[in-house]
């Protein structure tokens, strides 16, 4: 009976100091609180790290720039035959000259030039700077913009890979010019377009610094200094509304006619009408220190 009484007496011990243990409270575990990662600030470099001051005289510089070339229309029914040829495109006066001259060019009525960097000057992300004065009168459409160089999205090449327009002009709106972004989610041909405008009144008698500044977050346009439109990177947004994460390379061109150009016709008497370009300055993006 005391051997039985003694083991009872122990098997409560056991229980009570087993049922302590569990309604203790766990012993909290000291940790250190991840720090947060602020996010990247960047700037641009002093000096450009791709240019052309046009310090020569002659066809482009074809270690910097190629041509597009034909007559098809260009997807916006313009109405201009795009040539390699020294009437078309030249260097000058320290200058180069783009000009859409009234001559048949192929099949067309119309020649100009369509300039761009593809393989000789492709950036991902930096500030783009074209020191430029635009042609004048009704049919008029010259462009500073850029195109993707690969095609990494999507399966259409425009608009899933994205388009930015750093300065358009049609010449039946002479006092303005404007800047557009065009993505698979945002175009004209949907009716989402993103942009804006703004007045320059000596666009065509005047040079202007036509800008683009690109980051990670957003791209800003200006003109001589003044952003007058940013289109920024959200967290939501996947390739179809920003696309900008790829290289794109740059275009100078003038069109004649065509779907926005054309819209009030051409005025078949001011021709040869061209835009001059005085510099073309990229520079590179990096983080501030």
């Amino acid at each position: 009976m005391r051997h039985a009484t003694l083991l009872l007496l122990i098997l409560f011990s056991l229980n009570a100091s087993c049922q302590k243990k569990e309604d203790a409270p766990p012993t909290p575990v000291a940790t250190d609180p991840k720090p947060l990662t602020p996010p990247k600030e960047y700037t641009f470099t002093d000096k450009p790290v791709w240019q052309d001051e046009f310090d020569y005289v002659g066809k482009p510089d074809p270690a910097k720039w190629g041509y597009d070339l034909g007559g098809s229309g260009w997807g916006n029914n313009e109405l201009q035959n795009y040539t390699d040829r020294l009437e078309n495109a030249q260097v000058k006066d320290g200058k180069l000259i783009i000009t859409a001259r009234k001559e048949a060019s192929g099949s067309r009525q119309f020649s100009s030039a369509r300039l761009l960097t593809k393989g000789k000057g492709d950036f991902l992300y930096g500030k783009i700077e074209v020191k430029a004065k635009l042609p004048t009168g009704v049919g008029t459409w010259p462009a500073i913009w850029t195109l993707a160089t690969d095609s990494n999205y999507g399966s259409q090449y425009w608009p899933d890979n994205g388009e930015l327009d750093i300065m358009e002009h049609v010449g039946f709106d002479q006092g303005r010019v404007h800047a557009n972004i065009h993505t698979k989610a945002f175009n004209h041909s949907i009716g989402t377009n993103k942009g804006s405008q703004t007045d320059v009144p000596t666009a065509s008698t005047e040079f202007h610094v036509y800008s683009l500044e690109w980051q990670p977050g957003y791209v800003a346009f200006a003109v001589d200094g003044r952003q007058y439109f940013r289109f920024d990177n959200t967290s939501s947004y996947n390739w179809s509304q920003w696309p900008f994460d790829r290289k794109q390379f740059l275009l100078l061109n003038i069109a004649v006619g065509g779907s926005w150009g054309g819209q009030k016709g051409v005025d078949q008497d001011i021709f040869p009408q061209s835009m001059e370009v005085d510099y073309v300055r990229v520079y590179e993006l990096v983080e501030k220190k």
